[in-house]
């Protein structure tokens, strides 16, 4: 394990727990403490007679703490990563405490152990009705929002900002009724369209269109390939039975995390990670789901290395993936990314003749540098083609700052004909802008 101190601190839940952890990064509070190649744990005095048990798991980088806060990590999970990240000649005692093998032991049989019922006979008859029974439901549910869009294009669009939320929401919760979440989605995010900027009718249209796009992509399902007919399902909710995934052979690589987006709504925080395999040239986007108090399977950092196998959900187009098993973190790679804007325009195109209702995704570019033309910002390759960055772009001058106006390898993140920078390489490091 070979994270710097801004990989660690990036973990944190808040800011008063980066301060709290870098106040935990020294001997004086750590009675005992230890590191081998699968754990890292220690005991820190608190104010209390028993100092706390902090230990991580360093291939899957979860913590565990006796500590009563319900933060994650918590203040002495940073304080160790600080703590043997700065100072790792201390930390040596190899042989892990029985209270941190013990744990390490249950979350390696609680990997290993199959989901109950497993061995019970499925009824199938049953699970076929169930489906049928769904798939009706689905397709009631698409013919009512199909005629709502009709009404929309029949109208016009220019009147849909007076109509306000409640005229999404009211068809996002009919396809909720209809089992379909992910088509619910769709409609939700149709209604969060910013109508007060120029050009509005562009993207609203473009969102209708994918919607559409989905829904003749269902009714059409038994003329279309396999692999584009659960792309198809995916986006209308059907869900993949992830432990059935697991059973799969994945890709095993070292991937580089290029970024991370987090949402939150109803209380449930959605982690986007995005990875790219040094080996195989593979982009993933792995989600992860947790509510306030409970933590993720994996904590993946922006610029972790990690050696991991990734099962691909099946797809026309795979991108989305989970972590089947996490070998170790690593150092920082270098990779080679596409060498201009016209390249990833032939990439773009290639994905959306296999799935023509793909969405924003990252992409590696050689040599891209920030330049203002026309009042507005762009990216120039080395070709000087230009792609413009996002409208309301937040990090436009720490770009500048770190780059000073030269070409950089870059990762951005867009589609079509609008991007924004995810990270740069500025030698052979990565760092996230």
């Amino acid at each position: 394990m070979n994270l710097s101190e801004d990989q660690i601190l990036a973990l944190a839940p808040d800011e008063a727990s980066k301060k709290a952890g870098r106040d935990l990064s020294g001997p004086s509070k750590w009675v005992s403490k230890g590191a081998n190649e699968q754990a890292l744990w220690g005991e820190c005095q608190g104010s209390g007679s028993k100092p706390y048990q902090t230990q991580i798991d360093l291939a899957g980088m979860t913590f565990k703490c006796s500590c009563p806060s319900r933060k994650f990590p918590c203040k002495h999970g940073l304080g160790l990563l600080l703590f043997q990240a700065k100072q790792p000649v201390l930390f040596t005692e190899k042989e892990a405490p029985a209270w941190v093998a013990e744990w390490l032991k249950k979350k390696q049989e609680k990997t290993e152990k199959k989901p109950e019922g497993a061995s019970q006979p499925v009824d199938e008859a049953a699970q076929f009705k169930r489906q049928q029974a769904r798939e009706k439901g689905v397709a009631d549910g698409i013919e009512e929002l199909l005629r709502w869009m009709k009404d929309i294009v029949r109208n016009g669009i220019l009147p849909i900002p007076e109509k306000g939320p409640a005229f999404f929401s009211a068809m996002a919760k009919r396809m909720i009724d209809a089992k379909a979440p992910g088509l619910a989605g769709m409609v939700k995010n149709l209604g969060n369209t910013d109508f007060f900027i120029e050009g509005w009718q562009s993207t609203f249209m473009d969102q209708l269109a994918r919607i559409y796009l989905v829904i003749s992509g269902f009714k059409n399902k038994d003329n279309i390939s396999p692999s584009l007919k659960e792309d198809v399902r995916n986006w209308i909710g059907f869900t993949q039975n992830q432990d059935e995934l697991k059973e799969k052979n994945g890709i095993t690589d070292t991937w580089l995390v290029l970024g991370k987006q987090v949402t939150e709504d109803d209380n449930l925080a959605t982690e986007r990670n995005w990875l790219y395999g040094t080996q195989s040239g593979q982009y993933a986007l792995v989600l992860q789901f947790s509510v306030p108090g409970q933590g993720t399977n994996f904590s993946l950092t922006p610029g972790m290395v990690l050696q991991a196998e990734l099962v691909f959900f099946p797809s026309a187009e795979p991108m989305r993936a989970i972590i089947k098993r996490q070998l170790s973190t690593g150092n920082q790679a270098r990779v080679t990314g596409l060498s201009s804007w016209l390249k990833v325009a032939e990439s773009a195109t290639n994905s959306n003749v296999r799935v023509p209702f793909t969405q924003e995704r990252p992409y590696i570019i050689q040599q891209l540098k920030p330049v203002q033309y026309n009042s507005q910002w762009w990216l120039a390759d080395r070709e000087n083609r230009l792609v413009q960055l996002k409208s309301g772009y937040q990090n436009l001058y720490t770009l500048l700052s770190v780059s000073g106006g030269k070409a950089l390898d870059m990762v951005v993140f867009g589609k079509e004909n609008l991007y924004e920078p995810m990270g740069i390489w500025e030698g052979e490091n990565y760092i996230v802008i």
